[in-house]
């Protein structure tokens, strides 16, 4: 059977995996939520289903890959595909896109897999959950616990050309990180030597307060940094304040040790460096 990779919720960190694959001769089947965007899947070699609508096609593929959040009623696959999700019995991996937040709050400490989970925020409650709900299908589960996402398009530097960039400060407050190149890295990695069960942080080797990469991105493009303010005194809505409900360092030596992967952007510095080098690029 040709390698073929389900991808349920085919989004940012989906779409820089697949550009690793497909050059490669795998055959990728995602998931959008409307025709427009099965569309502009369809133009990057994807073969494109909209979903919620059809039937997800399990009995076809090898792989599968799901980026979908749970909601209020639990993971939206499971709940309907669960029968169809568990008699799939040829499958080789299966990798669920969770997050650092199953840990909770750490007030700065450090943590790694085998860190009791304790999320604090309903999201991470949710992530949790669906966790142990795709661990009960006794299938080639891998659950990759990522950092907060950046990469092309996902960067400061709009907001801080903008002047809408703040710099908020709470004391001890730290954030672990993840290039979107550097995830899909770790994804084709464990696919290619796969070890059902495992769970990996996936992230950066520095954990950083949050207004130093305001500050650095400023830095680089040569505009005055954004006044500091106030954790105390932020005007924030409540997911973002939730963001600041934890404060961790995340381990992420399992992804070098098993899988073996050397990150392309050990650091924010790196990461955002490369960004801006690419905006540049294509102008």
């Amino acid at each position: 059977m040709t390698k073929t990779l389900l991808s349920i919720g085919h989004g940012y960190s989906a779409k820089a995996l697949a550009r690793r694959l497909l050059p490669h001769g795998w055959r990728i089947i995602g998931t959008t939520r409307n025709e427009e965007k099965a569309v502009s899947l369809r133009e990057t070699g994807i073969e494109a289903v909209v979903w919620p609508g059809t039937a997800l096609p399990f009995g076809e593929v090898t792989h599968v890959l799901t980026s979908v959040s749970p909601g209020e009623d639990g993971d939206p696959v499971l709940a309907t595909h669960r029968s169809a999700i568990s008699s799939t019995r040829h499958l080789e991996w299966l990798g669920y896109l969770s997050t650092t937040g199953v840990y909770g709050d750490h007030q700065g400490g450090w943590v790694d897999e085998d860190t009791p989970l304790a999320p604090a925020t309903e999201r991470g409650l949710a992530r949790k959950k669906a966790e142990a709900e795709w661990a009960e299908l006794d299938l080639p589960l891998h659950i990759f616990r990522l950092a907060g996402i950046y990469g092309p398009g996902r960067g400061p530097f709009a907001k801080v050309r903008s002047g809408s960039a703040r710099r908020i400060i709470k004391d001890g407050q730290v954030f672990s990180r993840a290039h979107v190149d550097d995830i899909a890295q770790v994804l084709e990695a464990s696919i290619r030597h796969p070890n059902a069960g495992r769970a990996y942080n996936v992230c950066d080797d520095d954990p950083a307060p949050p207004q130093d990469v305001i500050a650095y991105a400023a830095e680089l493009l040569g505009l005055p940094v954004p006044e500091a303010i106030n954790f105390k005194d932020a005007e924030l809505s409540p997911m973002a304040r939730s963001f600041y409900a934890e404060s961790k360092r995340v381990c992420n030596d399992r992804i070098k040790d098993e899988l073996g992967v050397t990150l392309i952007y050990p650091d924010y510095r790196a990461g955002l460096r490369a960004l801006l080098a690419g905006e540049n690029a294509r102008v």
